[in-house]
C-alpha cells in the first residue's frame, strides 16, 4: 500500500500553527527551566497558552475538545509540538496522557469517559498506567503480571506492586493492570482498573531517580494493599486486560516515535547553526567533511525515522496487523534518534557538553527510549519471529 507522505491541509495548517506556538511559547519557558518542569501551575499555564493557540489536544476527538486527528495526520502535528521537550505537555498530548485518551475513547463505558476522559481531554486532571513491576513481574513480559483483583462484595479489592509508573506524582487517577484469573506467565486473565487519586489502598511508596528527567510526574514506585474499588471501576471487560493494552501499545509506541523525532530536528537544527558559524582552521565548521558526514547522515536518520513512522501510522489507521510496523518503527526511531542527538552534540564540542544548549539534556531524555514501550532486543525479537513466521507459513502452502 502507498502512504502519503503528506499532511491533509487540516493537519498541515495546525502543525505550522503548532510549530510557531512551541517556537514563541514553550521553547523559552524549556530553556528557563533547563528542559524539566516540575510545576502544576506552570503545566497549567502552558496548556492555557495553547488552548488560546488553537493547538490543544490534536488527538483528541472533537466531542472532548479536541481536534481529532489520526494516526497519520498526528505525526506531523505531535513531531512539531516535539520539537521542545515542554511541547507535548503544553498540547496535552504527552505520555502517559496521551495513550490513556486513546485507550479510554476506544474501551470506556460513557459514564467513564465523562468521569476520567473528559477532565483528561481538557487538562483538568493528569494520570498513569501503572502495569510495569519489579522483577519477576511485569516488564518487557507482560504475561508475568503479578498484581491480583479478588472479587469482594460489590467490588475488587487489588494488591500488589509496582514500580516505573510514569506521571503517578499528582495523578487524578491510574488505570491499573492485575490478574483476575491464572498465574504470572500465563497469556490471559488481566484486567484494568480505573483507580480514583486518594484511594487508601494506592500509594506511592518511592520517587525513582531516572536518567530522564522531562515527563511530568516522574517515575514512581506505588503499593497497592487492600485496595478496594467498586464493579464499575473495572475498564473494558474482565479479563481482557492484555487485549486492551495492545489497543494502548501500538499507538503509543508511534507517538512516542512522532514526539522524540521533533528533538531530533531541533538537536539538528541547533548542531546546523553552530557549524554554519563557527570558523576553525580557516574554513567554517560545516564546510569540513567529518560535520558534514555528521550532518548529512542526521538527515538519512530523521527522514528513514519519518517514512516508518508514517508506515506505522496507515496501518494503525486501516485498523489492520500493526504489530510489525510498529515494532520496526520503534525500535529504528528509538535508536536513530540516539544517533542524532550524539551527533549533533559531537559538532556542537563543548558548547554541545555545556549546558548553554539542551543537547546534554536531550541526550539524557532520549536514552531511556530504547528501553521504555519495550526495549531495542524485545522488539528484535518479535520482528524476527514474526519473519519466521511468515516464511514458514509460506512454504506450507
Amino acid at each position: 500500500m502507498a502512504v502519503d507522505l503528506t499532511p491533509g491541509p487540516v493537519a498541515a495548517e495546525l502543525a505550522r500553527r503548532t510549530a510557531r506556538f512551541v517556537r514563541d511559547t514553550v521553547v523559552p519557558v524549556e530553556e528557563a527551566n533547563g528542559g524539566v518542569l516540575r510545576s502544576d501551575d506552570e503545566r497549567c499555564e502552558l496548556q492555557a497558552a495553547a488552548r488560546a493557540a488553537g493547538v490543544f489536544a490534536p488527538h483528541v476527538a472533537s466531542e472532548f475538545g479536541g481536534h481529532g486527528l489520526d494516526m497519520r495526520d498526528r505525526a506531523f502535528v505531535f513531531e512539531a509540538a516535539g520539537y521542545s521537550l515542554l511541547g507535548p505537555l503544553a498540547l496535552n498530548c504527552a505520555a502517559p496522557d496521551e495513550g490513556n485518551m486513546h485507550m479510554l475513547e476506544a474501551v470506556a463505558t460513557p459514564a467513564q469517559k465523562e468521569q476520567y476522559l473528559r477532565p483528561l481531554a481538557t487538562g483538568e486532571t493528569r494520570s498513569c498506567f501503572a502495569m510495569t513491576e519489579p522483577a519477576p513481574g511485569a516488564g518487557s513480559d507482560a504475561s508475568a503480571l503479578a498484581t491480583k483483583a479478588t472479587r469482594v462484595p460489590g467490588g475488587w479489592r487489588i494488591d500488589g506492586h509496582k514500580w516505573f509508573i510514569t506521571g503517578a506524582d499528582g495523578a487524578g487517577f491510574a488505570i491499573v493492570m492485575a490478574r483476575t484469573s491464572g498465574a504470572p506467565g500465563e497469556a490471559g486473565g488481566a484486567t484494568m482498573f480505573l483507580v480514583d487519586a486518594g484511594n487508601p489502598g494506592m500509594k506511592i511508596v518511592r520517587h525513582i531517580e531516572t536518567l530522564d528527567e522531562s515527563l511530568f510526574g516522574g517515575h514512581a514506585e506505588m503499593v497497592f494493599d487492600n485496595c478496594v474499588v467498586p464493579d464499575d471501576a473495572v475498564l473494558g471487560e474482565v479479563d481482557e486486560g492484555f487485549a486492551y493494552a495492545r489497543v494502548r501499545l501500538g499507538p503509543a509506541r508511534a507517538t512516542h516515535c512522532m514526539r522524540w523525532l521533533g528533538i531530533a530536528r531541533r538537536a539538528q537544527d541547533i548542531a546546523v547553526r553552530r557549524a554554519s558559524t563557527r570558523e576553525l582552521f580557516g574554513s567554517r565548521l560545516a564546510e569540513l567533511g567529518m560535520a558534514q558526514q555528521m550532518i548529512a547522515d542526521n538527515e538519512i536518520d530523521i527522514a528513514a525515522a519519518h517514512g516508518l513512522i508514517l508506515q506505522a501510522c496507515a496501518d494503525l489507521d486501516l485498523g489492520g496487523p500493526s504489530g510489525h510496523s510498529t515494532s520496526i518503527a520503534k525500535t529504528f526511531c528509538a535508536e536513530a534518534v540516539w544517533r542524532v542527538v550524539d551527533r549533533s552534540l559531537q559538532i556542537c564540542g563543548a558548547l554541545g557538553v555545556s549546558g548553554d544548549v539542551l543537547l546534554g539534556r536531550f541526550l539524557r531524555e532520549v536514552r531511556p527510549f530504547r528501553i521504555y514501550d519495550g526495549p531495542s532486543e524485545t522488539h528484535r525479537w518479535t520482528i524476527a519471529r514474526r519473519v519466521v513466521r511468515r516464511l514458514d507459513a509460506e512454504d506450507a502452502r
